[in-house]
C-alpha cells in the first residue's frame, strides 16, 4: 500500500546560515553602529540581544528576511517574551521541530473529516498516512497545504 510521512523539521544548517547572515548585516547597518547587538544560535533556540526593545523588533525582521531567503518557513519560529536585565534586552526565537501530540491529533482529525479513504496514524513526532491509491495520498497533501494549521509540514518517504 502506498504511504508517506508528514513531518515538521527545520534544516539546522540553513538556520545557522541565516543567523550568520543576520549578524553580518548588523555590522554593516548604520543604525546599529556602536551598539552591542547580536544573534546567537544554541541548540533549538536563537537568542537576540540588544540595548533597546525596538532594536529587537528590527533584528527580528532582519532575521526573518534572511530565513525566508534561505528557504525557511517563518512559522517554524516561535517568539518568546522580551526579557530585560540590566542594560540589555533579549528575546528568544524557538525552532519548532517535530509535530507535537495536539497538532498530530488536529492533522489526523482534518484528514478523517475530509472523507478521503486513507488511514492516518501518529508515530512519535510524525504522522504516517497510508491509502490504496496514490491519488488519494496526493489529495491529503493538497488538503494539508490549503489548511493553515500554524506549522509548516514536509512530506517524506512517499512509497508505492
Amino acid at each position: 500500500m502506498p504511504s508517506f510521512d508528514i513531518v515538521s523539521k527545520v534544516e539546522q544548517q540553513e538556520v545557522l546560515n541565516a543567523v550568520e547572515n543576520s549578524n553580518r548585516e548588523l555590522t554593516t547597518r548604520f543604525d546599529f553602529r556602536g551598539i552591542k547587538v547580536e544573534f546567537e544560535l544554541k541548540d533549538e533556540a536563537i537568542t537576540m540581544k540588544a540595548e533597546a526593545e525596538f532594536q529587537l523588533q528590527q533584528m527580528r525582521e532582519i532575521f526573518l528576511a534572511k530565513a525566508v531567503k534561505r528557504g525557511l518557513d517563518v512559522r517554524s519560529f516561535e517568539e518568546e517574551k522580551v526579557v530585560h536585565s540590566g542594560k540589555t534586552y533579549s528575546q528568544v526565537l524557538k525552532l519548532k521541530q517535530g509535530i507535537d501530540k495536539d497538532m498530530s491529533r488536529k492533522v489526523v482529525a482534518l484528514i478523517k473529516e475530509s472523507k478521503i479513504k486513507v488511514q492516518a496514524a501518529i508515530q512519535g513526532d510524525e504522522v504516517r498516512v497510508t491509502g490504496k491509491k496514490r491519488d488519494e495520498l496526493q489529495e491529503v497533501i493538497a488538503l494539508l497545504r490549503q489548511s493553515d494549521l500554524g506549522q509548516p509540514f514536509q512530506y517524506q518517504n512517499f512509497r508505492e
